[in-house]
C-alpha cells in the first residue's frame, strides 16, 4: 500500500485519535484515582478518629481502656496503635493487606500520596495518659483502584475498537466506491463506453455515479455517430479514389499509350527520317514511359485496381513487392492466412490502407531493418493484423499521434475495433488491430 492513500491517511488519523482519547482517559483516571485514595484514607482516618473518641470519651480504668481495644477487631486499611506517654505499645490493630490483586509496582507510585496520621491523647479514670496513633494503610484501596482501572481500560478499549472498526467499514465501503467512480472514469478516458457504474448504497455516491452513466450514454451515442460519420466520410473517400483511379486508368493511361504507340510508328516509318525527327520521337516515347509509371503509382496510392479485380492477398503481394523495389535492404516477412478473401470488401480496403501507411511509417521514420505483417482469422469471429519492427522506437508514454497514427485509429474505431501500439525507445514497435466481421 503507498503510504499517500487516502485509506492510509485516513487510518493513522483514526488511529492517532484513539490513541489521544486513550491517553487523556489514562491521565484522568490516574489522576482522578490518586484524589480518590487520598480523599478515602483521610475520610477513613476522621471517620476511626471520631468513632474511638466517641466510643472511648467515658473515664475509664487503665485496664478498661485495654480490654475496649482488644475487642476491636483488624480494621480495613487502618493501623490502630494504643502507647503510654513512655513510647510503650500495649495494642496494635492492622488493616487487612492481603488482596486477590497486586497492582504493579508503577501504578503504586502514581496513585500514592503522602501518608496520613492522628494522634490523639485520651486520659483514664486512673489519670493515666495513652496516645492514640490512626495511620491509613492505602494498599486496599489502591488494589481496588487498579481493578476499577483495569476494567475502564478494557472497556474503553474495546469502545475505541469497535469505533475504530466502524468508521473502517464505513470509510472502506465509501473508498471502494471512490475507485470504482475512477475506474469508470479511467475506461472513460480510453473511450471504452460499454461498462457502466454499479448502484452503490450511499446516496451521495448514486448521485455521482448516475451523472456519469449518463455521460457516458450521451458520449457511447455521440461515439456511435461519429464512426458512423467517418465510416461514410471513408467510403465517399475510397469510391472518388477509385472513380479518380479508373478515370487516369482508362483515359490518361490509354491515351499515353495511344502516342506512344503513333510515336513508334512514325519512328519506324522510313530509315531516311532526319535525325531531328528520330530524336524527337525517341524523347517523345521517354516521356510517355515516365508518365505511365506516375500514372500506375498514383493509381496505387488513390485505390489499387488490384484490391478490386484479385482481392486483398494478391493487393497487398503487389504492395508489398513495390515496397521490395523501392527499399531493397529492407526485410520483409508477409503471412496471410488463406480465409482472408471470406471478409467484407468495406474491410480489405481498411486492411490494405492501414498496411500501407504502416510501411511508409516504417520507411520515414522507424529506420527498420526487418518488418514482418501477418495477417490472420481469429477463431471464425475476429480479423487480427499484427505488424512489427526492429527500428529506433519512441517512448509510449509520450506518443503523439500524427496523422498517419490517427488515420489507422479512425479507421478501426469506425469498424468496432481495437487498434493498440507497443513499442519502447530502441526497442521497435508493434501495432496489433482487431476487427470484428461476419463472414
Amino acid at each position: 500500500m503507498k503510504i499517500n492513500t487516502l485509506c492510509y491517511q485516513i487510518n493513522i488519523r483514526i488511529l492517532f485519535l484513539s490513541l489521544c482519547v486513550f491517553s487523556i482517559g489514562a491521565v484522568g483516571t490516574l489522576w482522578h484515582a490518586k484524589e480518590s485514595i487520598q480523599n478515602e484514607m483521610e475520610s477513613s482516618v476522621h471517620l476511626a478518629e471520631q468513632l474511638i473518641t466517641f466510643e472511648l470519651s467515658k473515664p475509664l480504668a487503665s485496664t478498661e481502656w485495654i480490654k475496649q481495644l482488644q475487642t476491636l477487631k483488624a480494621t480495613r486499611h487502618l493501623r490502630i496503635q494504643l502507647k503510654n506517654p513512655a513510647g510503650m505499645v500495649f495494642k496494635t490493630t492492622s488493616g487487612q493487606n492481603k488482596t486477590s490483586v497486586n497492582p504493579p509496582l508503577w501504578f503504586v507510585k502514581l496513585v500514592s500520596s503522602s501518608p496520613t496520621q492522628i494522634e490523639r491523647v485520651l486520659l483514664t479514670n486512673d489519670g493515666q495518659a495513652f496516645i492514640v496513633l490512626i495511620e491509613a494503610n492505602p494498599l486496599n484501596e489502591i488494589d481496588e483502584v487498579w481493578e476499577e482501572s483495569l476494567a475502564f481500560f478494557g472497556l474503553l478499549f474495546l469502545l475505541m475498537t469497535l469505533i475504530f472498526t466502524v468508521i473502517s467499514v464505513m470509510f472502506n465501503r465509501v473508498l471502494k466506491a471512490i475507485y470504482l467512480i475512477v475506474e469508470g472514469l479511467e475506461r472513460l478516458e480510453k473511450k471504452d463506453y460499454q461498462n457502466r457504474l454499479p448502484e452503490f448504497s450511499s446516496y451521495d455516491m448514486n448521485l455521482i455515479a448516475n451523472a456519469i452513466n449518463k455521460l457516458i450514454t450521451k458520449l457511447e451515442a455521440s461515439q456511435q455517430e461519429n464512426r458512423a460519420l467517418t465510416q461514410h466520410t471513408l467510403t465517399i473517400q475510397e469510391d472518388e479514389r477509385q472513380r479518380l483511379a479508373q478515370d487516369l486508368h482508362d483515359e490518361l493511361g490509354q491515351s499515353l499509350t495511344a502516342i506512344k504507340v503513333m510515336t513508334a510508328t512514325v519512328a519506324r516509318m522510313n530509315d531516311t527520317q532526319n535525325a531531328i525527327v528520330k530524336q524527337s520521337t525517341t524523347a517523345i516515347i521517354e516521356i510517355c514511359d515516365h508518365l505511365m509509371k506516375v500514372v500506375r503509382s498514383m493509381m496505387q496510392q488513390l485505390h489499387p485496381l488490384t484490391l478490386t479485380e484479385l482481392g486483398l492477398k494478391a493487393a497487398l503481394h503487389d504492395l508489398i513487392d513495390s515496397w521490395r523495389l523501392r527499399c531493397p535492404t529492407l526485410q520483409m516477412d508477409f503471412q496471410c492466412d488463406e480465409n482472408i478473401e471470406q471478409c467484407p470488401k468495406a474491410i480489405n480496403i481498411h486492411i490494405f490502407r492501414i498496411i500501407q501507411e504502416c510501411l511508409t511509417n516504417v520507411f520515414r521514420h522507424a529506420r527498420a531493418e526487418k518488418v514482418s505483417i501477418i495477417l490472420a482469422i481469429e477463431l471464425d469471429k475476429n480479423l487480427l493484423l499484427t505488424i512489427t519492427d526492429n527500428g529506433q522506437g519512441f517512448d509510449a508514454l509520450n506518443i503523439k499521434n500524427g496523422f498517419g497514427l490517427f488515420s489507422m485509429q479512425e479507421r478501426v474505431r469506425s469498424l468496432n475495433g481495437e487498434f493498440t501500439i507497443e513499442t519502447n525507445p530502441k526497442q521497435g514497435m508493434k501495432i496489433t488491430t482487431i476487427i470484428p466481421y461476419s463472414p
